[in-house]
């Protein structure tokens, strides 16, 4: 009986400890997603802002040579797929794969995958991918703009790369996540010209000074940057909204198991508290049955 107690004490205490640790991460997580949605919102005005500023490019006719080339076919295309490089984010991995999987499959020609984080790439190596290259994911908003450009430089090492896509999981309402892919290059037309066709905030009209080729491929490159940015911000916090979706189910697991590991508990230990009483009141009885002089 006090070898069961002691157990369920064990028990019991290293549910409590666990409990502990989830409860944790559970508010770290829950402080991460803040941190890098309010990063996205904060792209909005230099995402807008380098938009204006290729609006007024496309619609010079001279620089209409500085573009970068269309998708030429047996070009290697490149996909950057980001994941996470920590577990207990449910199937966050297995979703981003998956759906990278399918955009590589719809592409022609050679492909080359980067990939960002050690548990999708770990996915992509399972499914007979090889990436050429793994990044490690960044622990905060700052550590963001390093990988960006990091990312931008292996790219631009590929001669003979023509396209590139982006492969990552987006936050939705509430805790959930979808995969999504976008394509950077080659530049949409349809995109371009809309952009073109933006008229501009205010009445002074700006001009391209100096050469229009540079500056173009300039605002590209923050483009490009930007995006990416985007997309991993993006990435990080849904891989948090996964991981606290995730906390929050093995909370209310652990909360079940204290909950019936302290009835058993209880019970095991009214039945030895009822097992000593009935010792005593057998012994009790025993002596009260037993004559004077014999006690």
């Amino acid at each position: 009986m006090s070898d069961s107690l002691a157990n369920l004490r064990r028990k019991i205490g290293s549910a409590a400890e666990l409990q502990s640790v989830v409860r944790t991460m559970k508010a770290l997580a829950a402080s991460s997603i803040g941190q890098y949605e309010q990063s996205v919102l904060s792209l909005s005005d230099y995402y807008r802002t380098v938009e204006l500023a290729l609006g007024v490019c496309f619609r010079q006719a001279a620089a209409a040579s500085a573009l970068p080339p269309e998708a030429r076919e047996h070009a290697a295309s490149g996909i950057v797929v980001f994941g996470s490089d920590q577990g207990l984010v449910g199937q966050f991995n297995d979703k981003v794969t998956e759906h990278a999987l399918e955009t590589l499959a719809e592409l022609a020609g050679n492909t080359l995958v980067w990939a960002v984080g050690e548990r999708v790439h770990a996915r992509l190596t399972d499914a007979g991918i090889t990436p050429v290259g793994l990044f490690g994911l960044p622990g905060s908003v700052q550590a963001i703009t390093p990988l960006v450009w990091n990312i931008l430089v292996h790219s631009e090492r590929q001669q003979s790369l023509s396209a590139l896509h982006l492969c990552y999981n987006q936050p939705l309402a509430g805790a959930g996540f979808a995969p999504v892919s976008q394509r950077l290059l080659p530049l949409d037309d349809a995109w371009r010209r809309r952009l073109a066709d933006r008229a501009w905030p205010t009445r002074n009209l700006p001009e391209v000074i100096g050469n229009r080729s540079t500056t173009l491929r300039a605002l590209i490159r923050e483009y490009l940057f930007v995006s990416i940015f985007r997309a991993c911000a993006e990435s990080l916090a849904a891989e948090n909204a996964s991981r606290l979706a995730a906390m929050q189910r093995a909370e209310k697991n652990i909360d079940s198991l204290l909950e019936t590991l302290n009835g058993s508990f209880h019970r095991l230990r009214q039945d030895s508290i009822d097992e000593e009483l009935f010792d005593v009141i057998t012994g009790f009885e025993a002596l009260s049955k037993t004559p004077r002089g014999r006690r």
